[in-house]
Protein backbone atom coordinates (compact mmCIF):
# COMPACT_ATOMS: atom_id res chain seq x y z
CA UNK A 1 0.00 0.00 0.00
CA UNK A 2 1.09 3.28 -0.86
CA UNK A 3 1.67 6.11 1.84
CA UNK A 4 -0.70 8.10 -0.35
CA UNK A 5 -3.38 5.96 0.09
CA UNK A 6 -3.03 4.63 3.52
CA UNK A 7 -3.26 8.37 4.31
CA UNK A 8 -6.29 8.76 2.54
CA UNK A 9 -7.95 6.48 4.63
CA UNK A 10 -7.27 7.53 8.39
CA UNK A 11 -9.06 10.89 7.78
CA UNK A 12 -13.14 10.68 7.49
CA UNK A 13 -15.21 12.48 5.17
CA UNK A 14 -18.82 12.00 3.13
CA UNK A 15 -20.52 9.03 4.76
CA UNK A 16 -18.76 8.90 7.77
CA UNK A 17 -20.23 7.65 11.10
CA UNK A 18 -21.48 10.92 13.40
CA UNK A 19 -19.11 12.55 15.71
CA UNK A 20 -21.17 14.47 18.34
CA UNK A 21 -22.02 18.06 17.29
CA UNK A 22 -19.48 20.90 17.29
CA UNK A 23 -19.13 22.27 21.11
CA UNK A 24 -19.09 26.05 21.58
CA UNK A 25 -16.39 27.98 21.84
CA UNK A 26 -13.98 26.49 25.10
CA UNK A 27 -16.17 23.47 25.24
CA UNK A 28 -14.63 19.78 24.46
CA UNK A 29 -16.12 17.21 23.09
CA UNK A 30 -14.85 13.45 23.53
CA UNK A 31 -14.59 12.36 19.66
CA UNK A 32 -13.21 8.59 20.36
CA UNK A 33 -12.37 6.26 23.46
CA UNK A 34 -11.43 2.53 22.31
CA UNK A 35 -9.27 -0.23 22.26
CA UNK A 36 -7.62 0.44 19.09
CA UNK A 37 -6.65 3.79 19.61
CA UNK A 38 -6.57 6.36 22.95
CA UNK A 39 -8.85 8.88 24.28
CA UNK A 40 -9.43 11.49 21.28
CA UNK A 41 -10.49 15.17 22.41
CA UNK A 42 -11.79 18.38 20.95
CA UNK A 43 -12.32 22.10 21.61
CA UNK A 44 -12.20 25.23 19.53
CA UNK A 45 -10.75 28.22 21.41
CA UNK A 46 -11.40 31.55 20.75
CA UNK A 47 -10.70 33.20 17.40
CA UNK A 48 -11.13 30.00 15.71
CA UNK A 49 -8.26 28.10 16.90
CA UNK A 50 -8.97 24.41 17.22
CA UNK A 51 -6.88 21.75 19.30
CA UNK A 52 -7.20 18.22 19.33
CA UNK A 53 -5.36 15.50 21.47
CA UNK A 54 -5.27 11.60 21.30
CA UNK A 55 -4.01 10.16 24.47
CA UNK A 56 -1.37 6.99 24.56
CA UNK A 57 -1.08 5.66 27.89
CA UNK A 58 1.30 3.30 27.11
CA UNK A 59 4.19 5.71 25.11
CA UNK A 60 6.42 7.94 27.29
CA UNK A 61 6.72 10.59 24.02
CA UNK A 62 4.30 12.80 23.08
CA UNK A 63 4.18 14.88 19.31
CA UNK A 64 2.56 18.08 19.15
CA UNK A 65 1.96 19.96 15.47
CA UNK A 66 0.66 22.94 14.33
CA UNK A 67 -1.28 22.52 10.95
CA UNK A 68 -2.05 25.61 8.70
CA UNK A 69 -4.39 25.36 5.94
CA UNK A 70 -2.18 26.71 3.68
CA UNK A 71 -0.03 25.11 0.62
CA UNK A 72 0.98 25.15 -2.67
CA UNK A 73 -2.83 25.47 -4.15
CA UNK A 74 -3.05 28.47 -2.70
CA UNK A 75 -0.36 30.79 -4.37
CA UNK A 76 -0.28 32.39 -8.23
CA UNK A 77 2.49 31.91 -10.36
CA UNK A 78 3.77 35.07 -9.28
CA UNK A 79 4.41 33.87 -5.81
CA UNK A 80 4.97 30.11 -6.48
CA UNK A 81 7.12 28.43 -3.92
CA UNK A 82 6.06 30.72 -1.01
CA UNK A 83 4.45 28.45 1.50
CA UNK A 84 7.26 26.15 1.41
CA UNK A 85 9.87 29.40 1.22
CA UNK A 86 7.64 30.25 4.47
CA UNK A 87 8.26 26.80 6.15
CA UNK A 88 11.57 27.62 5.56
CA UNK A 89 12.40 30.90 7.32
CA UNK A 90 10.20 30.53 10.03
CA UNK A 91 12.80 28.55 11.52
CA UNK A 92 15.45 31.28 10.96
CA UNK A 93 14.36 33.57 14.03
CA UNK A 94 11.53 34.63 16.38
CA UNK A 95 11.00 38.15 17.87
CA UNK A 96 12.80 36.45 21.32
CA UNK A 97 14.61 33.42 20.12
CA UNK A 98 17.61 32.80 17.03
CA UNK A 99 17.66 30.31 14.97
CA UNK A 100 20.56 29.12 16.62
CA UNK A 101 18.57 29.64 20.30
CA UNK A 102 15.65 27.26 18.59
CA UNK A 103 18.07 24.29 17.29
CA UNK A 104 20.22 24.11 20.53
CA UNK A 105 16.67 24.37 23.04
CA UNK A 106 15.40 21.02 21.34
CA UNK A 107 18.53 19.32 20.81
CA UNK A 108 19.63 19.63 24.69
CA UNK A 109 16.13 17.65 25.58
CA UNK A 110 16.93 15.20 22.87
CA UNK A 111 13.96 15.88 20.69
CA UNK A 112 13.19 16.42 16.59
CA UNK A 113 11.63 19.99 15.11
CA UNK A 114 10.87 19.75 11.81
CA UNK A 115 8.00 21.07 8.64
CA UNK A 116 6.65 20.11 5.81
CA UNK A 117 4.92 21.69 3.04
CA UNK A 118 2.04 20.00 1.20
CA UNK A 119 -0.24 21.86 -1.66
CA UNK A 120 -3.33 21.80 0.51
CA UNK A 121 -1.49 22.88 4.23
CA UNK A 122 1.87 23.23 6.28
CA UNK A 123 3.09 21.90 9.65
CA UNK A 124 5.10 22.47 12.06
CA UNK A 125 6.30 19.49 14.82
CA UNK A 126 7.86 18.22 17.27
CA UNK A 127 8.60 15.05 18.81
CA UNK A 128 9.70 15.14 22.17
CA UNK A 129 10.03 13.17 25.99
CA UNK A 130 6.50 13.83 27.85
CA UNK A 131 7.95 15.31 30.56
CA UNK A 132 9.19 18.33 27.37
CA UNK A 133 5.80 18.90 26.05
CA UNK A 134 5.59 22.62 27.20
CA UNK A 135 9.22 23.50 25.96
CA UNK A 136 7.72 21.96 22.30
CA UNK A 137 4.84 23.65 21.83
CA UNK A 138 6.30 26.71 23.09
CA UNK A 139 9.24 26.75 20.75
CA UNK A 140 6.57 25.69 17.91
CA UNK A 141 3.77 28.77 18.76
CA UNK A 142 6.85 31.33 18.66
CA UNK A 143 7.83 30.03 15.36
CA UNK A 144 4.36 30.45 13.78
CA UNK A 145 3.07 33.62 16.17
CA UNK A 146 6.17 35.63 15.86
CA UNK A 147 8.13 35.31 13.00
CA UNK A 148 10.52 37.99 11.70
CA UNK A 149 11.15 37.07 8.36
CA UNK A 150 13.97 39.35 7.71
CA UNK A 151 15.67 40.19 4.22
CA UNK A 152 18.55 38.93 5.55
CA UNK A 153 17.51 35.77 6.38
CA UNK A 154 15.37 35.66 3.15
CA UNK A 155 18.47 35.96 1.23
CA UNK A 156 20.56 33.01 2.91
CA UNK A 157 17.62 30.95 2.54
CA UNK A 158 16.90 31.72 -0.97
CA UNK A 159 19.81 29.68 -1.72
CA UNK A 160 18.78 26.65 0.05
CA UNK A 161 15.87 26.39 -1.74
CA UNK A 162 17.28 26.96 -4.82
CA UNK A 163 19.63 24.07 -3.45
CA UNK A 164 16.72 21.78 -2.71
CA UNK A 165 15.21 22.32 -6.19
CA UNK A 166 18.64 21.68 -7.64
CA UNK A 167 18.27 17.86 -5.40
CA UNK A 168 14.99 17.60 -6.76
CA UNK A 169 16.08 17.69 -10.75
CA UNK A 170 18.80 15.48 -9.66
CA UNK A 171 16.73 12.55 -8.97
CA UNK A 172 14.80 11.47 -11.46
CA UNK A 173 11.96 9.47 -9.57
CA UNK A 174 11.34 13.01 -7.43
CA UNK A 175 11.74 14.88 -10.82
CA UNK A 176 9.23 12.68 -12.85
CA UNK A 177 6.26 13.27 -10.13
CA UNK A 178 6.50 16.60 -10.47
CA UNK A 179 6.61 16.37 -13.91
CA UNK A 180 3.40 14.44 -13.77
CA UNK A 181 1.46 16.87 -11.51
CA UNK A 182 2.97 19.17 -14.34
CA UNK A 183 0.90 16.83 -17.05
CA UNK A 184 -1.94 16.28 -15.39
CA UNK A 185 -3.32 19.27 -14.18
CA UNK A 186 -1.52 21.65 -16.15
CA UNK A 187 -0.77 25.44 -15.06
CA UNK A 188 -3.12 25.14 -12.57
CA UNK A 189 -2.18 25.37 -9.05
CA UNK A 190 -2.62 21.91 -8.46
CA UNK A 191 -0.18 21.30 -11.56
CA UNK A 192 2.71 23.40 -9.92
CA UNK A 193 5.75 21.83 -7.84
CA UNK A 194 5.33 22.55 -3.75
CA UNK A 195 8.92 23.91 -4.59
CA UNK A 196 7.75 26.24 -6.90
CA UNK A 197 10.30 27.42 -9.71
CA UNK A 198 14.30 28.65 -10.01
CA UNK A 199 12.39 31.79 -11.28
CA UNK A 200 9.61 32.36 -8.62
CA UNK A 201 12.09 31.88 -5.48
CA UNK A 202 14.51 34.09 -7.22
CA UNK A 203 12.13 36.33 -7.61
CA UNK A 204 10.52 36.45 -4.45
CA UNK A 205 11.06 39.39 -1.85
CA UNK A 206 10.43 39.81 1.56
CA UNK A 207 7.11 42.24 1.23
CA UNK A 208 6.37 38.68 -0.45
CA UNK A 209 7.17 35.97 1.89
CA UNK A 210 5.90 38.37 5.30
CA UNK A 211 2.90 39.56 3.39
CA UNK A 212 2.47 35.38 2.91
CA UNK A 213 2.98 34.94 6.58
CA UNK A 214 0.52 38.25 8.30
CA UNK A 215 -2.54 37.26 5.51
CA UNK A 216 -2.18 33.16 5.70
CA UNK A 217 -1.28 31.86 9.53
CA UNK A 218 -4.37 33.29 11.00
CA UNK A 219 -5.97 31.99 13.82
CA UNK A 220 -8.94 30.61 11.78
CA UNK A 221 -6.90 28.48 9.16
CA UNK A 222 -4.55 26.54 12.57
CA UNK A 223 -5.18 23.49 14.13
CA UNK A 224 -2.78 22.08 17.04
CA UNK A 225 -2.88 18.66 17.23
CA UNK A 226 -1.14 16.58 20.00
CA UNK A 227 -0.52 12.58 20.41
CA UNK A 228 1.51 10.31 23.15
CA UNK A 229 1.08 10.58 26.89
CA UNK A 230 -0.53 14.01 27.06
CA UNK A 231 -3.54 15.29 29.05
CA UNK A 232 -5.71 17.66 26.81
CA UNK A 233 -6.29 20.34 29.35
CA UNK A 234 -2.51 20.28 29.79
CA UNK A 235 -2.65 20.75 26.33
CA UNK A 236 -4.99 23.42 26.12
CA UNK A 237 -3.39 25.47 28.47
CA UNK A 238 -0.04 25.61 26.75
CA UNK A 239 -1.46 26.29 23.12
CA UNK A 240 -3.84 29.45 24.78
CA UNK A 241 -0.40 30.78 26.38
CA UNK A 242 1.51 30.51 23.39
CA UNK A 243 -1.35 31.95 20.90
CA UNK A 244 -2.38 34.37 23.49
CA UNK A 245 -1.69 37.27 21.32
CA UNK A 246 -4.10 36.20 18.82
CA UNK A 247 -7.05 34.78 20.69
CA UNK A 248 -8.90 38.10 20.04
CA UNK A 249 -12.28 36.76 20.60
CA UNK A 250 -14.68 34.40 19.41
CA UNK A 251 -14.74 33.54 15.68
CA UNK A 252 -15.26 30.58 13.29
CA UNK A 253 -12.53 28.37 12.22
CA UNK A 254 -12.00 28.49 8.56
CA UNK A 255 -14.68 27.04 6.16
CA UNK A 256 -13.54 23.35 5.03
CA UNK A 257 -11.65 23.44 1.85
CA UNK A 258 -13.79 21.92 -1.10
CA UNK A 259 -11.81 22.55 -4.46
CA UNK A 260 -13.07 22.96 -7.97
CA UNK A 261 -13.97 19.81 -9.62
CA UNK A 262 -11.53 19.20 -12.17
CA UNK A 263 -11.88 18.13 -15.90
CA UNK A 264 -11.83 14.04 -15.88
CA UNK A 265 -9.22 14.53 -18.64
CA UNK A 266 -5.39 15.38 -18.66
CA UNK A 267 -3.91 19.16 -19.39
CA UNK A 268 -1.36 17.31 -22.43
CA UNK A 269 -1.06 13.60 -23.16
CA UNK A 270 2.59 13.87 -22.23
CA UNK A 271 5.97 15.34 -20.12
CA UNK A 272 9.00 14.90 -20.81
CA UNK A 273 12.27 16.06 -19.06
CA UNK A 274 15.39 15.19 -21.78
CA UNK A 275 18.31 13.29 -19.10
CA UNK A 276 21.29 11.14 -19.93
CA UNK A 277 19.96 8.56 -17.76
CA UNK A 278 20.73 4.76 -17.14
CA UNK A 279 17.31 4.53 -16.74
CA UNK A 280 13.86 5.85 -17.89
CA UNK A 281 11.70 6.87 -15.08
CA UNK A 282 7.67 7.24 -15.91
CA UNK A 283 4.35 7.71 -14.92
CA UNK A 284 0.98 7.09 -16.63
CA UNK A 285 -1.85 7.65 -14.98
CA UNK A 286 -5.31 9.37 -15.14
CA UNK A 287 -7.30 12.28 -13.38
CA UNK A 288 -8.36 10.36 -9.95
CA UNK A 289 -11.30 10.88 -7.15
CA UNK A 290 -12.02 14.04 -4.70
CA UNK A 291 -11.11 13.05 -1.28
CA UNK A 292 -14.51 13.32 -0.14
CA UNK A 293 -15.26 10.80 -2.73
CA UNK A 294 -17.29 7.74 -1.01
CA UNK A 295 -15.80 5.24 -3.41
CA UNK A 296 -12.30 6.19 -1.83
CA UNK A 297 -12.38 2.84 -0.23
CA UNK A 298 -12.97 0.98 -2.92
CA UNK A 299 -10.48 2.78 -4.94
CA UNK A 300 -7.63 2.17 -2.34
CA UNK A 301 -8.85 -1.91 -2.71
CA UNK A 302 -8.39 -1.81 -6.43
CA UNK A 303 -4.89 0.20 -5.94
CA UNK A 304 -3.31 -2.20 -3.83
CA UNK A 305 -4.91 -5.03 -5.67
CA UNK A 306 -3.05 -3.44 -9.09
CA UNK A 307 0.18 -2.07 -8.12
CA UNK A 308 0.37 -1.04 -3.96
CA UNK A 309 2.53 -4.60 -2.71
CA UNK A 310 4.57 -7.29 -3.94
CA UNK A 311 1.48 -9.53 -4.64
CA UNK A 312 0.12 -7.18 -6.88
CA UNK A 313 -0.54 -7.68 -10.90
CA UNK A 314 1.38 -5.16 -11.77
CA UNK A 315 4.65 -6.11 -9.47
CA UNK A 316 4.00 -10.07 -10.36
CA UNK A 317 3.17 -9.57 -14.16
CA UNK A 318 6.51 -7.17 -14.57
CA UNK A 319 8.82 -7.95 -12.74
CA UNK A 320 8.49 -11.30 -11.22
CA UNK A 321 7.50 -13.09 -14.18
CA UNK A 322 9.35 -10.98 -16.49
CA UNK A 323 12.04 -9.28 -14.81
CA UNK A 324 11.69 -5.84 -17.03
CA UNK A 325 11.99 -3.29 -13.58
CA UNK A 326 13.41 -3.57 -10.30
CA UNK A 327 10.62 -0.81 -9.16
CA UNK A 328 6.95 -0.64 -10.18
CA UNK A 329 3.81 0.60 -8.58
CA UNK A 330 0.45 2.54 -8.26
CA UNK A 331 -0.38 5.35 -6.53
CA UNK A 332 -3.40 7.20 -5.43
CA UNK A 333 -3.52 10.94 -4.48
CA UNK A 334 -6.62 12.77 -3.25
CA UNK A 335 -7.43 16.34 -3.05
CA UNK A 336 -10.48 18.40 -2.62
CA UNK A 337 -12.65 17.84 -5.26
CA UNK A 338 -10.16 16.07 -7.58
CA UNK A 339 -7.15 13.73 -7.34
CA UNK A 340 -4.85 11.36 -9.09
CA UNK A 341 -4.33 7.40 -9.79
CA UNK A 342 -0.88 6.30 -11.61
CA UNK A 343 1.60 3.62 -11.90
CA UNK A 344 5.08 4.23 -11.85
CA UNK A 345 7.99 2.22 -13.22
CA UNK A 346 11.79 2.46 -13.50
CA UNK A 347 14.03 0.25 -16.06
CA UNK A 348 16.06 0.27 -19.00
CA UNK A 349 14.93 3.06 -22.08
CA UNK A 350 14.98 0.14 -24.41
CA UNK A 351 12.44 -1.62 -21.98
CA UNK A 352 10.17 1.03 -22.05
CA UNK A 353 7.37 0.19 -24.91
CA UNK A 354 7.16 -3.05 -23.59
CA UNK A 355 6.78 -1.91 -19.94
CA UNK A 356 3.89 0.81 -21.09
CA UNK A 357 2.47 -2.03 -23.12
CA UNK A 358 2.08 -4.27 -20.33
CA UNK A 359 1.06 -1.80 -17.69
CA UNK A 360 -1.86 -0.59 -20.15
CA UNK A 361 -3.07 -4.38 -20.74
CA UNK A 362 -3.16 -5.01 -17.01
CA UNK A 363 -4.96 -1.86 -16.45
CA UNK A 364 -7.20 -3.02 -19.09
CA UNK A 365 -8.23 -6.30 -18.33
CA UNK A 366 -9.22 -4.68 -14.42
CA UNK A 367 -11.19 -1.97 -15.85
CA UNK A 368 -13.32 -5.06 -17.92
CA UNK A 369 -13.20 -7.46 -15.16
CA UNK A 370 -12.62 -6.48 -11.88
CA UNK A 371 -10.90 -8.18 -9.62
CA UNK A 372 -11.49 -11.48 -7.73
CA UNK A 373 -12.87 -12.10 -4.74
CA UNK A 374 -9.46 -13.18 -3.11
CA UNK A 375 -8.10 -10.02 -4.48
CA UNK A 376 -10.52 -7.89 -2.79
CA UNK A 377 -10.47 -9.85 0.12
CA UNK A 378 -6.38 -9.72 0.04
CA UNK A 379 -6.45 -5.87 -0.55
CA UNK A 380 -8.91 -4.93 2.69
CA UNK A 381 -6.60 -7.42 4.48
CA UNK A 382 -3.76 -5.06 3.17
CA UNK A 383 -5.11 -1.37 4.01
CA UNK A 384 -6.17 -2.48 7.18
CA UNK A 385 -3.01 -4.28 8.54
CA UNK A 386 -1.19 -0.93 6.48
CA UNK A 387 -3.46 1.66 8.25
CA UNK A 388 -3.45 -0.05 12.21
CA UNK A 389 0.77 -0.36 11.96
CA UNK A 390 1.00 2.83 10.22
CA UNK A 391 -0.71 4.21 13.36
CA UNK A 392 1.68 2.64 15.99
CA UNK A 393 3.90 5.60 16.67
CA UNK A 394 2.89 9.25 18.17
CA UNK A 395 3.71 11.10 15.28
CA UNK A 396 1.23 9.07 13.06
CA UNK A 397 -1.60 9.35 15.40
CA UNK A 398 -0.88 13.47 15.77
CA UNK A 399 -1.14 13.84 11.51
CA UNK A 400 -4.08 11.91 11.91
CA UNK A 401 -5.95 14.28 14.09
CA UNK A 402 -4.52 17.08 11.92
CA UNK A 403 -5.43 15.82 8.18
CA UNK A 404 -8.86 14.62 9.86
CA UNK A 405 -9.63 18.60 10.96
CA UNK A 406 -8.25 20.40 8.07
CA UNK A 407 -9.00 18.15 5.33
CA UNK A 408 -12.83 16.15 6.24
CA UNK A 409 -14.12 17.97 8.65
CA UNK A 410 -14.10 15.36 11.33
CA UNK A 411 -12.55 12.84 12.99
CA UNK A 412 -13.31 8.82 12.23
CA UNK A 413 -12.57 6.49 14.31
CA UNK A 414 -10.20 4.22 13.52
CA UNK A 415 -12.60 1.22 13.80
CA UNK A 416 -15.39 3.21 11.94
CA UNK A 417 -12.72 3.22 9.16
CA UNK A 418 -11.52 -0.79 9.10
CA UNK A 419 -15.61 -1.69 9.06
CA UNK A 420 -15.54 0.74 5.92
CA UNK A 421 -12.96 -1.60 4.24
CA UNK A 422 -14.72 -4.87 5.70
CA UNK A 423 -17.66 -3.34 3.58
CA UNK A 424 -15.68 -3.16 0.10
CA UNK A 425 -17.41 -5.89 -2.15
CA UNK A 426 -16.50 -6.98 -5.89
CA UNK A 427 -19.07 -5.13 -7.35
CA UNK A 428 -17.86 -1.75 -5.65
CA UNK A 429 -14.37 -1.87 -6.89
CA UNK A 430 -15.81 -3.52 -10.09
CA UNK A 431 -17.56 -0.21 -10.88
CA UNK A 432 -14.63 2.26 -9.64
CA UNK A 433 -12.53 0.05 -12.05
CA UNK A 434 -14.91 0.20 -14.85
CA UNK A 435 -14.89 4.33 -14.13
CA UNK A 436 -11.27 4.86 -12.93
CA UNK A 437 -9.35 2.51 -15.72
CA UNK A 438 -10.97 3.84 -18.49
CA UNK A 439 -10.76 7.65 -18.23
CA UNK A 440 -8.48 9.35 -20.54
CA UNK A 441 -4.02 9.01 -19.54
CA UNK A 442 -1.32 11.00 -19.89
CA UNK A 443 2.40 10.43 -19.71
CA UNK A 444 5.56 11.50 -17.69
CA UNK A 445 8.88 10.55 -18.51
CA UNK A 446 12.43 11.45 -17.32
CA UNK A 447 15.44 9.62 -19.61
CA UNK A 448 17.11 9.84 -22.61
CA UNK A 449 14.44 10.56 -25.38
CA UNK A 450 13.32 13.66 -27.19
CA UNK A 451 9.86 15.04 -28.16
CA UNK A 452 9.45 12.88 -31.27
CA UNK A 453 9.99 9.46 -29.24
CA UNK A 454 7.22 10.15 -27.31
CA UNK A 455 4.52 9.20 -30.10
CA UNK A 456 5.68 5.90 -30.05
CA UNK A 457 5.07 5.16 -26.36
Amino acid sequence: MTTSTQQALTGAGTGAAPVPAPAGVGETVVLDVDEVGGRVERTELPGGLRVLTETMPGVLSATVGIWVGVGSRDETDPVAGASHFLEHLLFKGTGSRSALEIATAMDAVGGEMNAFTAKEHTCYYANVLASDLPLAVTLLGDLVTDALNTAADLESERTVVLEEIAMRDDEPSDLVHDLFAETLFGGTALGRSVLGTVESIEALTRDDVDGWYRRRYTVPSVVVTAAGRVEHQQVLDLVAAAFDSRLSGPGRPAPLRTGEQAATSPARPTGLVRRRTEQTHLLLGSVGLGRLDERRYAAAVLEVAVGGGMSSRLFQEIREKRGLVYSVGSSLSHYAGTGSFSVYAGCSPKRVPEVLRLVREELARVAADGLTAEEVARGRGQLKGGMVLGLEDTGSRMSRLGKSELSYGEYLPVREVLDRLDGVDEEQVRAVAAELLTRETCLAVVGPYRESDLDRL
